[in-house]
């Protein structure tokens, strides 16, 4: 890379950094807001309903992956994206359109929003809208207009705070009795169109006149990619919904934990830009011995520190949770110590596993990550299920141990002489497109 490019690299990654940074904080104002606006009981089901829209959204991030892959790569050939990219974004939009019409059926609407039928209509259209949101970031990115990126993930957050702002004005003002669940949840699924402000600059790349990979061949790899995603995705943005699924339970304890949930989930508020630094400094050290004894040096000092931080985690969680919990969302909501300790330790072990599969990822090793989380998906699942005790403690143990026994698998995978760094392909500088 030239010295002239290298101001322009720091720039783009300033940008989408501070956009990430200004995105994750209107997030954190809405959702504080809404639970100081909802009772814990009605929290509980709009966290419910956070959880499946923003699953659903986890589970689609790899078309912005593809999309501002195949962007680039026509760029470079100085040509333009064709068929391809509308496949892969109608591929993603029609598996999120089956899983809106899943959350339909009344047993699975009654069991995730308890009474509140309209919903799973609100969550299944924020859910498909998100396919063409990451298409067009995608193909944003491909074109390396960081400053439109950087401003949709604003906007997209920003609409929803906004939104919420001019419901809370109804109130005031007497327009509206009451802030409810359906309202407040209304206001989130409409930041999930913010692309529509954005469509313009991003499909000036693209033709769709230009011939495009099979069906076949694009349904086979994004159903892939996504169903990585989505096994990720049960137990971080969607894990409210799996308990509500799986475990049922009170509603007014259930709001308190989702809402120390959310304040205690910030670890994994650093993992983008970590696991953007990680991939290539494991490419990086793959390609001599002395690099690659460096490489199992710092995997583990990373192991043996992740699980002392989690350990400190969990004491000051157990500590300082509770209390950070009633001052941000006010006196309604208690949790328990020992669960704030619990859920601040996991989000600690969850961070070290994304950063050991973004290891095996820089290996092109993707099969065992899909592993580690369907691991970490399948344990959750069981305690949420089975484990005999309440739904509170099934929530938080499933939230622990699953993570506990995720690391080892994580740290088994990647610690196989057959997995070695060694295996990259001779020469090359950056992993295969097939470790995205």
């Amino acid at each position: 890379m030239s010295g002239t490019e290298m101001p322009a690299v720091g720039r783009s990654v300033g940008t989408v950094g501070i956009a990430l940074l200004v995105a994750v904080g209107l997030g954190y104002v809405v959702l504080i807001a809404v639970g100081r606006l909802l009772s814990p009981a009605d929290y509980a089901i709009f966290m419910t309903f956070w959880g499946v829209v923003f699953g659903v959204g986890a589970t689609l991030a790899p078309l912005e992956q593809e999309t501002s892959r195949q962007a680039a790569l026509a760029a470079v050939h100085g040509q333009r994206a064709g068929a391809t990219v509308l496949r892969t974004v109608a591929v993603g939009a029609a598996a999120a359109a089956v899983f809106g019409l899943l959350i339909l059926v009344p047993a699975m609407n009654e069991r995730l929003f308890s009474g509140y039928g309209a919903l799973a209509v609100v969550a299944g259209v924020a859910g498909v809208a998100f396919a063409p949101q990451y298409g067009v970031r995608g193909l944003l990115m491909g074109q390396h207009r960081v400053r439109f990126y950087g401003g949709l993930i604003v906007a997209e957050a920003g609409l929803r705070l906004v939104l919420l702002g001019a419901v809370v004005l109804a109130v005031v003002t007497g327009l509206v009795p009451v802030v409810g669940v359906v309202p407040a949840a209304i206001t989130v699924a409409v930041g999930s169109f913010a692309w529509l402000l954005f469509v313009r600059p991003a499909t000036t790349a693209v033709d769709r006149h230009i011939p495009g990979e099979r069906w076949s061949g694009v349904t086979q790899r994004v159903v892939v990619l996504m169903a990585s995603a989505g096994l990720t995705a049960t137990v971080i943005t969607g894990y409210p919904a799996m308990v509500r699924l799986l475990a049922g339970g009170d509603l007014t304890p259930l709001g308190a934990l989702f809402a120390a949930l959310m304040i205690l989930r910030f670890p994994l508020l650093l993992m983008s830009p970590l696991q953007a630094m990680a991939v290539p400094l494991v490419v990086r050290l793959s390609h001599s011995d002395d690099g690659r004894h460096r490489l199992r040096v710092l995997l583990a000092q990373g192991i043996v520190g992740s699980i002392l931080i989690a350990a400190v985690g969990a004491v000051l969680g157990a500590l300082v949770g509770p209390w950070g919990v009633r001052f941000l969302l006010g006196p309604r909501y208690h949790v328990d110590a020992w669960a704030a300790g619990g859920l601040l330790a996991s989000s600690v072990l969850l961070t070290a596993i994304q950063l050991l599969c973004a290891v095996l990822i820089a290996r092109t090793q993707v099969h065992r990550v899909l592993l580690t989380w369907a691991v970490i998906a399948a344990t959750s699942a069981v305690v949420l299920v089975a484990w005999p005790a309440t739904p509170l403690v099934r929530a938080v143990l499933g939230l622990v141990l699953a993570p506990a026994l995720g690391l080892g698998v994580a740290v088994a995978c990647v610690l196989r002489h057959d997995a070695g760094p060694s295996r990259l392909p001779h020469g090359s500088d950056e992993a295969p497109e097939g470790g995205r």
